[in-house]
């Protein structure tokens, strides 16, 4: 049986903050920080839960940026201190090649965060503009193409629950057709049959914590066909 999925998008980071899209791989703001501990205290009565049901959360995966570790590594802490491992995976990053959506190099966040496991990591990285970086590209063909590759691996995983950190603009339009708050997050489960389909839980209609927007959208709604600079967060 597939993994059940939960999908956070990651606290407020400093580009949130009066579109500072020029920041480089920014860090969570101070508002991000204390999202992140109101967004532990609301998940760990959902993890025991579903705990108590036979679904424990066996991995965490998260885009390799520093806003989507630190989000983890603060909001997971209870479950990493079980001994739940954190994997960084390329195919969760944000769609964008703006400066704040441009990842740091595996070495340096190695050094930063010893407690994620890099090794996975899709060599490329942080490239997203080569002709080798194609999957990471920002357009329509690239980003669904990555979506379904990111709930492939998803799908194929042996764990129960599978927790990923990743990001608004990529969770949205590549891969839930939903829209995440900061420090919000969803719930879904894999439909029946080989696809890609995901069915949400009625309780995260409003994103886990209620910040988010019900409304729905299509994937790849407003990504151009071809590569264009935007700016996402």
């Amino acid at each position: 049986m597939p993994p059940a999925i939960i999908l956070i998008r990651h606290a407020q980071a400093n580009h949130n903050i009066n579109e500072k899209y020029h920041l480089p791989d920014p860090n969570l703001s101070g508002e991000g920080l204390l999202q992140s501990l109101e967004l532990r205290a609301n998940l760990e009565g959902k993890m025991q839960a579903l705990t108590d049901a036979g679904q424990e959360v066996g991995l965490i995966l998260v885009s390799p940026m520093r806003r989507t570790i630190q989000t983890a590594l603060l909001s997971l802490s209870f479950l990493i201190d079980k001994g739940v491992p954190v994997q960084a995976s390329a195919l969760w990053q944000e769609n964008s090649d703006k400066p704040c959506d441009m990842g740091s190099a595996v070495a340096e966040l190695r050094e930063e965060f010893p407690m994620v496991d890099f090794s996975q990591v899709d060599p490329v990285w942080p490239d997203k503009t080569s002709d080798k970086a194609d999957l990471y590209r920002y357009n329509k063909r690239a980003i669904l193409e990555r979506g379904q590759r990111a709930l492939e691996d998803v799908r194929g995983r042996k764990e129960k629950v599978v927790v990923v950190v990743s990001h608004s603009g990529f969770m949205r339009l590549g891969v839930t057709g939903r829209w995440f708050y900061n420090a919000d997050y969803r719930i879904f489960e894999f439909e029946d049959g080989e696809g890609m389909g995901l069915r949400e839980w009625e309780s995260t209609e409003k994103g886990g914590l209620g910040k988010s927007f019900e409304e729905r959208v299509e994937l790849g709604e407003g990504i151009p066909e071809e590569d264009k600079v935007v700016m996402e967060n």
